[in-house]
């Protein structure tokens, strides 16, 4: 590495990945691409803010997750101040490529694999976070994998049933806008949705295993059904050939 090299090159203001207390840049950290996230000019300095930003930092340090950004570190930036950084991301959101009629198969495939397993993870550590909404979930631009970003400001003892269930809410609706911006038809995922955002929070999914429940494939479940039933047949063979019922031919 040149030692005398600056650190910190081409860092380049996102406003579109602005969050509401934070402004997000792209940025080479001696020459990696990495992402930055720091208060808005008009924050900092504040105790209230600065002990915010710090508050996230400890909480998000230690998350790994393949569909969650990951944060590196938390330093001063020249020009910026102190910055949460993280791994580049650099992608389109669900958010643009809604709005430029973008959305594919593949993303409505990873939005009920990818971003369940990531709001999975998030409730299982008791992270709560921002409300998820399209602007929240990337597409990296390479491979398209998807990335939730602002995933939590703080790290509770437990989630109540009503934090879950916003979880479950707003996946429904952000699942509903991708379906909207896409030509198949998904009549399953549809149906997914609506249930999700059930105007009486009693009929929604309790919980994301039930949630993924009902998304399982239809083949699979019929394969478990089968499994199933041929196991308590044999378990019923077994116990009918060991009792004092069986006939007497089959005892001799």
């Amino acid at each position: 590495m040149d030692s005398s090299a600056p650190k910190w090159t081409e860092i380049e203001h996102l406003p579109e990945w602005d969050e509401e207390f934070y402004h997000v840049y792209t940025a080479k950290k001696y020459g990696k691409w990495l992402m930055l996230k720091t208060l808005r000019p008009e924050l900092k300095g504040q105790e209230e803010y600065d002990k915010m930003i710090e508050k996230e930092f400890e909480v998000r340090y230690n998350l790994a997750h393949p569909h969650i950004i990951m944060i590196n570190d938390f330093e001063e930036v020249p020009g910026l101040g102190m910055c949460i950084i993280t791994d580049d991301v650099y992608g389109d959101s669900l958010e643009k490529l809604i709005r430029e009629h973008k959305v594919t198969d593949e993303h409505i495939y990873k939005l009920h694999h990818q971003l369940l397993d990531a709001l999975d993870y998030i409730q299982t550590n008791h992270l709560a976070h921002h409300p998820l909404n399209a602007s929240r979930v990337i597409f990296t631009e390479n491979i398209g994998n998807l990335k939730l970003i602002d995933v939590g400001f703080d790290q509770k003892k437990f989630l109540t049933h009503e934090d879950t269930n916003d979880d479950i809410y707003n996946y429904g609706v952000l699942l509903t806008k991708a379906l909207d911006a896409v030509d198949t038809p998904h009549p399953k995922l549809r149906k997914v949705a609506e249930k999700c955002m059930a105007d009486d929070p009693k009929k929604r999914y309790r919980t994301l295993d039930d949630l993924r429940l009902d998304l399982a494939d239809t083949r699979t479940n019929r394969l478990y059904i089968c499994i199933i039933i041929f196991l308590v047949a044999m378990i019923g063979l077994l116990l009918w050939l060991t009792s004092s019922h069986r006939p007497e031919t089959l005892i001799n």
